[in-house]
């Protein structure tokens, strides 16, 4: 017999992905004298995984959701899927750092409110089930999500994001807060189900490693305005998406030099004693 997630996964297949093109985009938040970003043109092929990586301040969270239609750009177009992303949709979604739950409501109610806004009750509690079993979580249903851990809510936010069927998932750095077993569980498990379900990701993060597990491209980002220093790609196979693999240790050192160049901090590294000095994107934030 087909287990459960088996069958939810196939109740969720649909059509492809999403292709997403970012063209001539500048953004200068009101009363500012700067530039956030400047002139960032890019696409995101459908079912792919890009990550925009860079130093704190670089412009990651602004482009982002100005990909969102969090935020409107100064000029640019940003468009999905041949449509011009003028606000917020359905047909993407952005997970944030917090999974922002409500605290009185149960990991049902939680992941069945999206479908309860658009006036989709009907599908609530057989789109829950399929859900809670894709994140591993069906035996929480009931449970107060205040009595979960960090990373059982963030699966829970994950739920609740898949259930509209979105077409491109948005991560503004969503397991930063997680202790690092569990934050290479959803690494894992995001990337899993996005590939399974046809979904396109942009991961923004400071995490090199997370990006190279995580992505099939970089894009590097400098600062000052925020530009595209270099769009890097990430060719790995399933299996060599381990942080022991060589093959991904080989890609994450070359993103690390990458990186420190379009951040200003090759020099420095290069003037440490004989190199042992080394700085991860980590110790930006």
């Amino acid at each position: 017999m087909e287990s459960e997630r088996e069958m939810s996964l196939k109740t969720e297949r649909r059509k492809p992905c999403a292709h997403i093109s970012v063209t001539g985009v500048s953004h200068r938040y009101r009363r500012a004298t700067n530039y956030a970003v400047a002139d960032i043109t890019f696409e995101v092929n459908p079912c792919e995984a890009v990550a925009l990586i860079g130093r704190s301040g670089c412009g990651k969270s602004t482009l982002l959701h100005l990909m969102a239609g969090l935020t409107q750009p100064t000029s640019g177009d940003v468009y999905i899927d041949g449509r011009r992303v003028e606000g917020p949709s359905p047909h993407w979604i952005v997970m944030f750092q917090q999974p922002h739950l409500y605290p009185w409501m149960t990991v049902a109610q939680n992941v069945g409110l999206g479908l309860r806004f658009a006036g989709r009750r009907r599908e609530i509690p057989d789109r829950v089930r399929e859900l809670l079993a894709l994140v591993e979580l069906s035996d929480y249903a009931d449970r107060n999500v205040q009595d979960l851990s960090g990373g059982q809510q963030q699966r829970v936010a994950l739920a609740r994001s898949l259930a509209v069927q979105p077409e491109v998932l948005l991560l503004d750095e969503p397991f930063s807060a997680l202790d690092a077993v569990t934050r290479r569980a959803l690494q894992r498990d995001v990337r899993r189900i996005a590939s399974e379900l046809g979904i396109t990701l942009v991961i923004v993060t400071h995490d090199i490693t997370e990006a190279v597990i995580m992505a099939d491209r970089a894009i590097v980002m400098s600062a000052d305005p925020g530009r595209i220093a270099e769009i890097m790609p990430i060719r790995l196979k399933p299996n060599e998406r381990e942080r022991r693999s060589p093959d991904a240790q080989a890609i994450q050192t070359h993103l690390q030099a990458v990186f420190e160049k379009a951040s200003g901090l090759a020099s420095t590294a290069q003037q440490s004693d004989g190199g042992q000095l080394r700085l991860v994107a980590g110790a930006s934030r």
